[in-house]
């Protein structure tokens, strides 16, 4: 008799918490996505979600887990119903983020082992959503309710819960969310730029990878200070 198959859900979380930023590749078209997601990678960027919104999302999902996967932590975002969860994690989604919280596409995820990370705004909604299992909790969108500040304020009184900060996250402020408690940062096109994506100018996506490096890296080294 063999035993439980042990749970990768917390090991695929751990990762996403320690590539901290998670690039959302969010697009008209599918055009230029794989590669900007390998630039992305080339400058040291670990994690990403491709919205379902997206044209074409389980095709770019489905080649970044066949070319990429051993580089990049690949999951599926925008995603609203049970169904859609099951059709991300067949094309090689290892972890599920939505704008807004239902219970259905948690446990659809967990049942597929796989991270779920519900969008949720006010102090009920992120404590609801962390008390039904979310892994983490997108606090969506961030930037309307004050920034890093309302992530402190937040934290205060629930400093259990994991918060993924989405919406408004610049290069400039990285230091600041992480400062406010953030444990990962989720960054669109601040990052993943539309037009140096549609110039082929993929070097630069590269280079902007590793400024977002750096500005993670230079938040720790102060947080350790």
């Amino acid at each position: 008799m063999t035993g439980k198959k042990p749970s990768q859900r917390a090991e695929l979380t751990g990762r996403i918490q320690a590539g901290v930023v998670v690039a959302i590749l969010r697009a008209g078209s599918d055009r230029g996505l794989v590669e900007a997601c390998r630039a992305m990678a080339d400058g040291g960027l670990k994690v990403a979600e491709v919205p379902l919104t997206t044209p074409g999302a389980l095709k770019v999902i489905a080649r970044i887990a066949g070319e990429l996967g051993d580089r990049v932590l690949i999951g599926a975002g925008s995603v609203i119903d049970a169904e859609s969860v099951s059709r991300a994690v067949d094309a090689g989604a290892r972890f599920i983020v939505s704008p807004t919280f239902k219970p259905e596409v948690v446990r659809a995820s967990h049942e597929l082992d796989c991270p779920s990370i519900p969008g949720a705004l006010t102090p009920t909604e992120i404590l609801t959503a962390w008390e039904a299992q979310a892994d983490i909790v997108k606090v969506f969108p961030g930037h309307r309710m004050g920034g890093p500040a309302y992530i402190r304020e937040v934290l205060a009184p629930l400093p259990h819960v994991k918060l993924m900060p989405t919406g408004g996250v610049r290069l400039e402020t990285v230091g600041d969310w992480l400062d406010a408690g953030a444990v990962c940062l989720g960054v669109g096109t601040s990052l993943i730029r539309p037009d140096l994506i549609d110039a082929g100018d993929f070097d630069a996506l590269r280079d902007h990878a590793r400024a977002f490096v750096q500005a993670v890296t230079v938040a720790r080294s102060d947080s350790e200070n």
